[in-house]
C-alpha cells in the first residue's frame, strides 16, 4: 500500500511540474507479419512504430520531385508539398493490426494462415489540395499552350495573298487536373514520377483553297474627316489599321473593342476630343468612334449580323442619325458583328491623304444579282437647345472663355430596305436617342480677385457670350499689365466692359438665339 501512495504521489507531482502535457504511452501492438501499407512493410511492428514508419514514408514522398510535362521541352517541376500532399487514411494502422488479431478464433487463425503464403498490402491514401493542383495546371497552360493562327489573307496592289496557319496545341486543364489527382492516388512514388499532361491539337480554321474564292465586294462604306485636327486625324488613321486585315471565319464574332484598343499612346493614339456626360474632353483616342461607325456601315451594307451597336450621347456630323456606332472603354459600349455566312471575310480598311475613311467588307457573294439595299434615318423627334450654359473653371486662368457648340437633341431609327424582283420590303434596323445639350460656355477663374470674380458674374448674368468674353479679356489684360505703364489703359478697358454689362442688364437684352447642331467634327468628337 506505501508503495501505491509513492506512485500515485509521483504521478501527481508529474501533473503539477508539467500542467497540460499529454503523456502519450507508446502502442505496441503487434502487427501480424507480411503486413504492408502500401510499399511499407510494417510486420511485426507495434501500432505506433508502423505509424511512425509510414508517416517517414510520406514525408520523403512528399519532397520527391514530380514533374507536370506537356511534351518535350515543355515541363514544370513541383513537389507532393507544393500539391498539399499528405496521408489521408491514417486509420488504415488500426485494420493492420487487426488482421489476424480481431474476431473470432476461426478467422483469426484463416487469416494468419492466409499471411503465412501471401502478403497483404493495405492501401495507402493521399489528400491533396485541390485547388493547388488547379493552380499548377493553369500555369503550365499559361507557359505551354501554342497559339492557334488561322489561315489568313493580305490584300496588296498585286491581289490577295494566302498566309497558312499554326496548329495550336493547348493543355486540357479538366482533363489533367484529373490525370494528377490518379497520379497521386496509384502510381505516386512507384516511378521517375512525371506526369504527362493531356494536351490537345487545334488546327487552324481556313485553307489556301478556301480563302482563294473571298473576292467579292459585299458593301463598302466611307466617311469623311476632313475638318478634323491632327491628333484626331492620327488616331482614326491608327484604328483603322489596326481593324485592316482581319480575316474572319464563318460564326465567329468580330469586337471591335478588343481589336483597337488600349487607348494608349504606346497603342498609336493621342489627345483628342471625345464625349463624357454631354461635354466635349480630350482623351486619348478621341475621333476612333468614326472609325467604328464607318464599318458598322459597311457590315449593314454586307449584311452581317450586328450584335452589339450604341449610338453617340449627342449627335455627330459624319453620317446621319441612327446611322453611328459609338466606342467607349470605361462606359461598356462595343460594337460587334457575327461572320453569318457560309465562307470567310476579309475586312480591308485605309485612309487618304484628303482625310476619307473607307472599310471593305470582301467575300463570297451569295446574294442575287438583282438585290439592292439601301439605308435611311428617319428623325422621329428633335429637341431644341436650352439657353447657353455658363460655368466657371478655377483651373482655367481669368481672361479665358471657351465655348462648345449647342446640339439639338433627336430621337431616330435606322430603316433597312430590300428590293428583288421588284418587290420591295423594308424593316427597322435600330433606334437611337441623342441628348440635347445647349451651348456650354467656361469661363476662368484662377488668379481673380473677389472684385474681379464679382465682375464676371455681372458679365455671366447678361447670358451674352459677347459681353462675358469682353469682360473676361479686360480683366486678363489688366492683370497681365499690373505694374506696367499700360495698368491703366486695362483698368479703364475693365471699367468699360463692365459698365456696358450693367448696362444691358438694366435694358434686360434677351440671350442671342441658341446655335443648332455645332460642327461635331471640328470640335473633335469621338
Amino acid at each position: 500500500m506505501k508503495k501505491f501512495f509513492v506512485g500515485l504521489v509521483l504521478v501527481l507531482s508529474m501533473a503539477v511540474i508539467a500542467p497540460g502535457t499529454k503523456v502519450m504511452a507508446s502502442d505496441s501492438r503487434q502487427i501480424a507479419k507480411g503486413v504492408f501499407i502500401g510499399p511499407v512493410d510494417v510486420s511485426g511492428m507495434g501500432v505506433t512504430e508502423a505509424e511512425d514508419a509510414v508517416t517517414a514514408y510520406v514525408n520523403e514522398i512528399e519532397q520527391q520531385t514530380i514533374v507536370l510535362s506537356a511534351g518535350p521541352d515543355k515541363q514544370m517541376e513541383i513537389t507532393g508539398l507544393d500539391l498539399g500532399l499528405y496521408w489521408s487514411n491514417t486509420g488504415v494502422v488500426e485494420e493492420a493490426y487487426a488482421l489476424g488479431h480481431e474476431g473470432n478464433i476461426i478467422k483469426r487463425y484463416k487469416e494468419l494462415k492466409d499471411l503465412e503464403r501471401n502478403n497483404h498490402t493495405f492501401d495507402l491514401v493521399y489528400g491533396y489540395d485541390e485547388a493547388a493542383i488547379a493552380g499548377y495546371v493553369a500555369k503550365c497552360a499559361d507557359s505551354f499552350d501554342q497559339e492557334t493562327i488561322n489561315c489568313s489573307l493580305t490584300k496588296t496592289a498585286d491581289g490577295f495573298q494566302v498566309t497558312e496557319g499554326q496548329t495550336g496545341y493547348l493543355v486540357d486543364q479538366a482533363q489533367s487536373v484529373n490525370i494528377i489527382k490518379s497520379y497521386l492516388s496509384e502510381g505516386l512514388g512507384g516511378g521517375d514520377n512525371i506526369v504527362d499532361l493531356s494536351v490537345k491539337a487545334d488546327p487552324p480554321k481556313g485553307s489556301a483553297e478556301e480563302l482563294s474564292r473571298v473576292r467579292d465586294v459585299l458593301g463598302t462604306y466611307t466617311t469623311s474627316y476632313k475638318t478634323s485636327g491632327a491628333a484626331r486625324s492620327a488616331n482614326v488613321a491608327n484604328g483603322c489599321s489596326l481593324i485592316n486585315g482581319a480575316t474572319i471565319y464563318p460564326g465567329e464574332e468580330f469586337s471591335v473593342l478588343d481589336t483597337i484598343t488600349p487607348f494608349t499612346e504606346a497603342n498609336g493614339y493621342f489627345p483628342a476630343g471625345s464625349y463624357l456626360n454631354g461635354l466635349v474632353v480630350e482623351s486619348v483616342g478621341g475621333g476612333i468612334c468614326q472609325v467604328s461607325t464607318t464599318l458598322y456601315n459597311a457590315v449593314l451594307l454586307a449584311e452581317l449580323e450586328v450584335t452589339e451597336r450604341h449610338n453617340h450621347s449627342m449627335i455627330v456630323t459624319y453620317v446621319e442619325p441612327s446611322a453611328d456606332a459609338a466606342i467607349a472603354e470605361s462606359g461598356g459600349k462595343n460594337f460587334k458583328f457575327v461572320n453569318n455566312l457560309e465562307s470567310p471575310i476579309y475586312i480591308e480598311g485605309y485612309t487618304t491623304p484628303d482625310k476619307h475613311i473607307t472599310f471593305t467588307v470582301y467575300g463570297v457573294e451569295t446574294r442575287p444579282a438583282g438585290r439592292k439595299i439601301s439605308f435611311e434615318s428617319k428623325v422621329l423627334e428633335t429637341t431644341p437647345a436650352s439657353a447657353d450654359q455658363f460655368v466657371t473653371d478655377p483651373s482655367q486662368g481669368i481672361g479665358y472663355v471657351g465655348v462648345q457648340s449647342a446640339h439639338l437633341g433627336y430621337k431616330a431609327q435606322l430603316w433597312k430596305t430590300v428590293t428583288e424582283n421588284g418587290q420591295s420590303t423594308t424593316e427597322q434596323v435600330n433606334s437611337s436617342t441623342y441628348k440635347m445639350v445647349p451651348k456650354i460656355v467656361t469661363v476662368g477663374t484662377a488668379g481673380a480677385d473677389p472684385t474681379a470674380i464679382a465682375q464676371l458674374q455681372t458679365a455671366i448674368a447678361t447670358g451674352d457670350v459677347a459681353t462675358v468674353k469682353s469682360v473676361a479679356g479686360a480683366l486678363g489684360a489688366a492683370r497681365a499689365a499690373a505694374g506696367t505703364e499700360g495698368a491703366e489703359a486695362a483698368g479703364q478697358a475693365v471699367n468699360d466692359a463692365v459698365n456696358a454689362a450693367n448696362a444691358q442688364l438694366q435694358q434686360q437684352q434677351q440671350p442671342a438665339p441658341v446655335e443648332e447642331g455645332g460642327d461635331a467634327e471640328a470640335i473633335t468628337t469621338g
